[in-house]
């Protein structure tokens, strides 16, 4: 049975441990401290959308944290499906294909026009993943970034 909920404060504590697990997937430092900190201004600020995903013994599994964004040309909302990640041990159960139509439903109730999301060409699962949950491939348009 997989449970998924909107983070509120109360899930703080787990989902920083969750959070601070993926940075460190991603090669950051790992500091739960910070990771803490940073999710708490997220959710009091209202700046994220995050949901969490529990297993049948109320073990949290995973997270997708979703940022509001605006498309100009469709004046409409657009959320930056920015984060998921599953722990481990809980991969390949179902939890991120639950995680992501959680993010969709909430799309479609706040009037949103898409989802958005970036991921590496390395990322063999989430490449295999994001198609097989109705994801395509932006094959026309560049991806560019600048880094202060």
């Amino acid at each position: 049975m997989i449970q998924i909920e909107q983070a509120t404060i109360i899930h703080l504590d787990s989902l920083a441990i969750l959070f601070d697990q993926y940075r460190v997937f991603y090669e950051k430092q790992s500091d739960v401290k910070a990771a803490k900190g940073f999710l708490r201004q997220r959710i009091e600020a209202n700046e994220s959308v995050i949901f969490v995903s529990f297993n049948e013994a109320n073990v949290m599994t995973g997270f997708t944290q979703l940022y509001p964004l605006f498309s100009s040309t469709r004046m409409k909302r657009l959320w930056l499906l920015n984060d998921l990640f599953v722990e481990a041990t809980f991969r390949g159960k179902g939890f991120s294909i639950a995680l992501i139509e959680s993010a969709k439903e909430h799309c479609r109730q706040t009037g949103g026009c898409g989802l958005i999301l970036e991921t590496a060409k390395s990322n063999t699962i989430g490449n295999k993943l994001y198609p097989k949950v109705g994801f395509q491939l932006d094959q026309d348009h560049h991806f560019f970034s600048w880094d202060n």
